[in-house]
């Protein structure tokens, strides 16, 4: 009876969709293990990404197995572990980083760096281990953005180099290695060099995620990057305006050419709020980050307003989602940050790894 009973709430969980998130536990984590006894139930389930409330998916799964089965104690256990993602089929993951998450744009302008910062943030903040690389060359903000600019990273060798932390996100910028008040005057393959180099070279410490803000355009460099840096997904920022979707798709069109997976879309500047009289004006134009998702078939992670007070946050190296963690703001950063980690998890998982590499000898 016991087995019997096992195997029914192992088929009732595998059916099942997940509260809103409409998809099953199959897709985005697993059942580690079940026990019965005259006790009751217990249940080991294991999420395949980070969420600092888990009372919800206790109560979820808990009323599930009471609905449907007569047991009397019912005791979840849930954990979370996430798995390296596959990335372009030419590419090995970098050692002690799980996972490499491009944060694009078609354009400049559209806010992708603070986007990219609090996304890591609220990625941090979840408990998963995250890092971000500044692969804006010519224009690094990362260390303006957490607040590190007059710092910089050490190293123990003279060849890797430390990543700088803070709060608590490792972060790497090719602006903690050069002087701000100078223009970077290289070509393309320099820069992608150097950051190939900033990539690989930095101890990253067994990173969930790296998340890399990538310079804006579609172009040699970019392409370039896409192709060499072994990316698990990629998210789009765009803004409503006709002019900024136009490169958006590219953007898009670019990362499905090398075959990189895009995790979702983030609108921001989608509407202002008037500081005077509260009024919502949709300046930028409406509902572009929706068209888009609805054109490519990509989730819409989410919509951001253009807000005076993130500019000013990130200016003092402050970003929202530290500054103000209960604004509406810094709620849909954490809304977007989280639809991004599902996204990554229901994908096809990297193996090779986990595997010796098989020489043949002759004697």
């Amino acid at each position: 009876m016991t087995s019997n009973n096992e195997q029914k709430i192992t088929e009732l969980i595998k059916k099942t969709p997940i509260l809103d998130l409409n998809r099953h536990l199959d897709e985005i984590g697993r059942l580690s293990s079940i026990t019965i006894d005259k006790e009751g139930c217990n249940l080991d389930i294991v999420l395949g990404f980070y969420e600092k409330e888990l009372a919800h998916y206790k109560d979820f799964f808990s009323d599930l197995v009471r609905k449907n089965l007569e047991i009397g104690n019912i005791n979840i256990n849930i954990t979370s572990e996430v798995k390296s993602h596959n990335v372009q089929s030419a590419l090995k993951p970098i050692a002690d980083v799980k996972n490499i998450i491009a944060v694009a744009s078609g354009k400049g302008g559209v806010g992708k760096s603070t986007i990219a910062s609090n996304l890591a943030i609220s990625l941090q903040q979840d408990g998963a281990k995250v890092g971000i690389l500044d692969a804006d060359i010519y224009g690094p903000s990362l260390p303006l953005i957490f607040g590190v600019e007059n710092e910089r990273p050490t190293s123990n060798d003279g060849k890797r180099i430390n990543p700088l932390i803070s709060y608590g996100v490792e972060v790497m910028s090719i602006g903690f290695l050069i002087d701000a008040d100078k223009p970077t005057v290289w070509r393309g393959p320099m820069v992608t060099s150097a950051l190939n180099q900033l990539l690989k070279q930095t101890i990253w410490g067994n990173l969930d995620y790296l998340i890399v803000d990538m310079p804006p355009g579609t172009g040699d460099i970019q392409l370039s990057l896409s192709q060499q840096v072994p990316v698990s997904g990629s998210i789009i920022v765009t803004t409503p305006q006709n002019i900024a979707l136009l490169d958006a798709k590219k953007g898009l069109e670019m990362f499905r050419k090398v075959s990189v997976p895009i995790l979702g879309i983030v609108e921001n500047m989608s509407t202002h709020i008037c500081s005077n009289c509260q009024q919502e004006e949709t300046i930028f134009g409406d509902g572009g980050g929706e068209k888009l998702s609805s054109e490519y078939d990509i989730d819409l992670l989410c919509s951001l307003p253009l807000n005076s007070d993130v500019r000013q946050q990130t200016d003092n190296g402050e970003p929202s989602v530290i500054s103000q963690p209960d604004s509406e703001y810094s709620i849909r950063f954490r809304e977007g940050a989280k639809k991004m980690a599902i996204n990554l998890a229901s994908m096809k998982k990297e193996y090779s790894q986990h595997f010796p590499n098989i020489v043949v000898e002759e004697n």
